[in-house]
């Protein structure tokens, strides 16, 4: 790197030159220097050492999912649809007492039973999906 005047060494303390764009110093020799591994303020390095697998779970637990609880389902027609109001029944395919389907991304994870918890309402969970069956249904 030169100044405006030609002169390579002006302005560059020792020969260092700064690479362009980054606003790091290069070594005489032309090669970026390593960053060293300061110790943070409380003592610990700033490098983390972790599991890769551990860093890999790290990436996916902050994935939003929908989670929804399906008490059953049926098909109507538009009309029958447009008929509804305060008071109607709809008849669902389930039969009372069968457990509810918890659905996660509407793929099937697990059923359970209606609970009251503080006044709202919430599932226990009967039986859980395999991990198996859940990559099976994915695809």
């Amino acid at each position: 790197m030169s100044n405006e005047l030609g002169n390579p060494e002006i302005g560059n303390v020792g020969g260092a030159e700064e690479k362009e764009g980054t606003g790091m110093e290069l070594e005489p020799s032309g090669k970026v220097p390593k960053p060293s591994a300061k110790p943070a303020k409380n003592g610990k390095s700033s490098i983390r050492h972790t599991n890769p697998e551990a860093e890999k779970m790290e990436r996916i637990l902050d994935i939003p999912l929908v989670l929804s609880a399906q008490l059953g389902s049926t098909r109507m027609l538009v009309k029958e649809l447009l008929q509804l109001g305060p008071g109607s029944v709809v008849e669902l395919d389930k039969l009372a007492g069968e457990p509810l389907e918890i659905l996660v991304n509407d793929k099937l994870v697990a059923r359970g039973e209606v609970v009251m918890v503080n006044d709202k309402f919430g599932v226990r969970l009967t039986d859980v999906v395999s991990p198996t069956e859940r990559v099976q249904k994915l695809r």
